[in-house]
């Protein structure tokens, strides 16, 4: 990472890229994934959502991960420390602004979709994760926690390679952001996705209730799939030469 960067600059890095991932990408569920015209759904659906999210932390890869890395994600951060990729010095502070970024972009979110009559964040579910009943397709806790760990530690692996000195240079924010993509595309019916717990405590603290009840478990799976991803990819594939940042793992 390049030390002529301050610590604060790193950190607000990482409170604008969560707060667009998740205003990008709960946005997307919350404004426009249902949306009827004259009776005609007209919503962009779960493949919009998905992209939304993909493209979301794509983009801001780009914008501010030559400040902070880009992870804008707590269970990425944690996963990358585990592999031997991030200081673990560094993560509280890193995680306090991933899930700070996460609330205010869910507030900014809540105030928008309250200018529709009849909004309720409650009711709606807000974007929130869930399982059993507050699973979108009616999928059990077993089925949550298997498949937000498998997933978040799928994406920790692109992560860990598309960053390693000895991946093609110039590909790393579009991976990760496809990646995202698919992970939705695979998810969005089980749990709504996490594989982020700051993205998950954003929308359950204005949707309440069972959101809340429900929460540990997106906030302990993706970490635990982070942490067995870290560790296991250091241990099977190796740490290769020092690791690539993602700007420069972004560079042709």
């Amino acid at each position: 990472m390049d030390e002529s960067v301050t610590t604060p600059q790193r950190l607000t890095a990482e409170f604008l890229g969560t707060f667009v991932l998740v205003l990008g990408g709960c946005g997307a569920a919350v404004l426009a994934s249902g949306v009827l015209v004259n009776g005609i759904l007209v919503g962009i659906g779960f493949l919009g959502v998905s992209f939304a999210f993909g493209l979301s932390v794509l983009t801001m890869a780009y914008a501010v991960g030559h400040l902070s890395g880009g992870h804008f994600n707590p269970a990425v951060t944690i996963g990358l420390a585990a592999g031997g990729r991030f200081a673990w010095k560094d993560v509280p502070a890193y995680v306090v602004v991933q899930v700070v970024g996460a609330i205010a972009a869910a507030a900014v979110l809540y105030l928008v979709a309250s200018g529709q009559d009849g909004f309720s964040a409650v009711d709606s579910g807000f974007a929130s994760n869930g399982y059993g009943d507050r699973s979108p397709a009616g999928y059990s806790l077993l089925a949550g926690l298997v498949i937000e760990v498998v997933l978040t530690a799928i994406f920790l692996i692109v992560i860990l390679g598309v960053t390693d000195t000895r991946a093609p240079k110039g590909f790393a924010p579009l991976a990760i952001g496809l990646t995202l993509t698919l992970i939705h595309l695979v998810s969005i019916p089980v749990t709504n996705t996490s594989v982020n717990p700051a993205r998950s405590i954003g929308p359950a603290l204005f949707a309440g209730g069972d959101a809340i009840v429900q929460l540990w478990l997106f906030i302990l799976a993706p970490i635990l799939g982070a942490v067995i991803a870290g560790i296991g990819h250091a241990m099977l594939l190796g740490r290769g030469e020092p690791a690539t940042p993602l700007e420069e793992a972004s560079e042709g």
